[in-house]
């Protein structure tokens, strides 16, 4: 039987633990304490959890990182002395590291370089809860080896949740990541109820900023027009379950992002992202006017309702 360890006691973790379950995985869970292990036990999950990382990642075939991308590299460090060549590295995570401006996949590369032909990322229009519900849904699996990517999608892929595979690793991060910061400006558009005309034109322009930023960090074009880019893209900026979305929305009816932040049980991602993408384009002299729009109004106490004059500005220019 195959096996699979989760990173991650989070609503994604959790929910790739039940799919693979499902599958007829053996998965252990990775839980940061005894008392967490505990109460994940007694919850009666599919699979089990533990507080032991030798024995969660005891001969298994997949490991899966299913955890915030601000605690990505911090969790990498803990378990990589328990890694080894006979695993698949999975970052399920979409965003970028604040400071360095990495991908996942390349935090993942530099913690254990010598597993960097073992790693994969998951990605697309994937809200958690839905996919928990058993609601159908579809993926992408990114390998710079497709082999891999085919290897963990057989293990993961069901009739309800399909997989695409591909080599295009940057630009299958770089959609997840990114589509998150156009969440929280749709998010805003729809606070101030500035109706679809409005967040369609504004989620289209931007999309252009996204897809332009993206090939100059070495994307595929294709990449963003399928389901890791535009498949996410349309998910993310009109669900109820986004949470990009929701903290946007939040900010433009008067919350502060501190109050936001602490009201929420789960990340949004967006917001380190867009502190990532700041400092990432000003270190390599980028253009990105529409991301600089939203990080102003995350941290630098614009208003968002001079969000859509500034985006007007930015288009006309």
């Amino acid at each position: 039987m195959p096996k699979a360890t989760i990173i991650g006691n989070t609503t994604w973790g959790n929910t790739l633990g039940t799919l693979l379950s499902n599958n007829g995985v053996a998965v252990t869970l990775w839980a940061r304490s005894e008392d967490e292990a505990e109460q994940l036990n007694q919850q009666k999950h599919d699979y089990a959890s533990t507080s032991d990382i030798a024995e969660a990642t005891a001969a298994t075939d997949l490991v899966i990182l299913a955890v915030p991308s601000q605690k990505f590299r911090e969790n990498i460090a803990q378990i990589k002395r328990h890694l080894n060549n006979r695993m698949i590295l999975m970052s399920a995570a979409k965003g970028l590291e604040m400071g360095s401006g990495k991908r996942m996949s390349e935090v993942m590369e530099e913690e254990v370089p010598s597993l960097k032909e073992q790693i994969c990322v998951l990605s697309g229009p994937n809200l958690a809860k839905e996919i928990a519900q058993g609601l159908p849904a579809a993926s992408v699996i990114a390998a710079q080896d497709i082999i891999i990517a085919k290897k963990a999608k057989n293990l993961l892929q069901s009739p309800k949740f399909i997989i695409f595979t591909t080599d295009d690793v940057v630009g299958v991060e770089l959609c997840g990541a990114l589509k998150n910061i156009i969440a929280l400006g749709a998010g805003m558009l729809d606070g101030l109820g500035l109706g679809d005309n409005a967040k369609a034109a504004f989620i289209a322009l931007s999309w252009n900023e996204v897809v332009s930023l993206g090939l100059t960090l070495g994307a595929k074009r294709d990449t963003f027009y399928w389901l890791a880019g535009l498949g996410d893209l349309i998910a993310t900026c009109s669900s109820t379950l986004s949470r990009n979305h929701y903290v946007g929305y939040q900010l433009a009816k008067g919350y502060s992002l501190a109050e936001i932040s602490a009201s929420m049980p789960q990340v949004a991602e967006g917001i380190a992202t867009t502190i990532a993408v700041h400092q990432l384009t000003k270190k390599l002299s980028l253009e990105a006017p529409i991301a600089g729009i939203i990080y102003d109004t995350l941290f630098q106490n614009k208003p968002p309702t001079e969000v859509i004059a500034s985006f007007s500005k930015v288009i006309k220019d």
